[in-house]
C-alpha cells in the first residue's frame, strides 16, 4: 500500500488555501491531490481525484461544509480534518467522524498532529475494504511490520532487529536509528517508517521521534502538556501534547511505568 496521503484542500479564501499549500508542501509523506474553493468544486473533486483526506472550511460560499459531506456518498467520503475560524461548530464537526478540527490560527505542529491521525485512519479504512473485498492482508503490496534494518555503515551493510531500537528520530529525509551506545542513519522519513512499525511496539511522541514502548521506564510532567519521556538508558524525550492521549491509551496498564507530576 501507497502510505502517501493524498489530501484536497477545500477552503474559499485564497490566502488560507495558500498557506495550507505552503505547509503541506513541506511536510513529507502527503500529496496534494488538488484545492476548491466552492462546495460544486469540492464535490466534483472528490469524484474525480478520490483523495484520502479533506482538510475542509466549515463555511463555504454556497453551502457549509458539513452538507458537502452530506452530499457525497458513504463510499466515497474521504477522511476529514476541519480547518476554520469558526470553534463552535466542533461538537459537530465530530459527530460526522472528523479525524480532527483546527481553529484558525494553527501553527505547524499541530496541523502535523492532524494529519497524522488522517494517515493512521486513511490506512485503516483501506485496510477494511480490502478484507470485506476478501482480499489478503498485504493486498495492494502494504508492507507487514519491519523486523530487521538494513544500515549502511562504512562500507559495510549492518542487520539491526528492530526489537533492539531504543527510540528513532528524524533527520531531514532520513531517521536515525538509536540503539545502545551506537545510532545510524536510515535513508526513509518518519511517516513512511511509522507506517512499517508495530503499533504494539513503537509509538510516535513528537513529530520528530518514534520510541520503543519497551524502554519506557518514567513520565515527567514539564511544561504547556508536554511530558518528559524517561528510557531505561537515561536518556530524555519529550511527549508532545499532541500525541499524548494516544501514548497514553498505548502503554496503559504497564505495571512497571511512573507518572510524576
Amino acid at each position: 500500500m501507497n502510505s502517501s496521503l493524498r489530501i484536497l484542500v477545500v477552503d474559499d479564501e485564497p490566502l488560507a488555501r495558500a498557506k495550507l499549500l505552503r505547509l503541506l508542501g513541506e511536510e513529507s509523506g502527503v500529496e496534494v491531490a488538488g484545492e476548491a474553493s466552492s462546495f460544486a468544486e469540492a464535490a466534483s473533486a472528490i469524484r474525480r481525484l478520490r483523495p484520502d483526506l479533506l482538510l475542509l472550511d466549515v463555511q463555504l460560499p454556497d453551502r457549509s461544509g458539513f452538507e458537502l459531506l452530506d452530499a457525497v456518498p458513504l463510499e466515497l467520503r474521504p477522511e476529514v480534518i476541519f480547518v476554520t475560524a469558526h470553534d463552535e461548530h466542533a461538537v459537530r464537526a465530530f459527530a460526522v467522524r472528523a479525524v480532527d478540527y483546527l481553529v484558525k490560527p494553527y501553527d505547524r505542529e499541530r496541523l502535523r498532529v492532524a494529519l497524522d491521525r488522517g494517515r493512521e485512519q486513511a490506512l485503516r479504512r483501506r485496510r477494511e475494504a480490502r478484507t470485506l473485498a476478501g482480499e489478503p492482508a498485504d493486498a495492494g503490496g502494504e508492507p507487514e511490520p519491519v523486523t530487521r534494518f538494513v544500515v549502511r555503515s562504512v562500507g559495510r551493510l549492518l542487520l539491526i532487529d528492530v526489537g533492539e531500537v531504543d527510540w528513532i528520530e528524524a533527520a531531514g529525509n532520513y531517521v536515525r536509528l538509536h540503539h545502545g551506545r551506537e545510532s545510524h542513519l536510515l535513508r526513509e522519513t518518519m511517516s513512511s517508517l511509522e507506517a512499517r512499525l508495530s503499533p504494539r511496539r513503537f509509538a510516535r511522541i513528537h513529530r520528530s521521534t518514534i520510541v520503543n514502548l519497551e524502554r519506557v521506564r518514567e513520565l515527567h510532567h514539564i511544561l504547556h502538556g508536554d511530558y518528559s519521556v524517561l528510557l531505561r538508558d537515561g536518556t530524555r524525550l519529550t511527549l508532545s501534547r499532541g500525541y499524548r492521549e494516544q501514548f497514553e491509551r498505548l502503554i496503559a496498564g504497564a505495571a512497571d511505568l511512573r507518572v510524576s507530576g
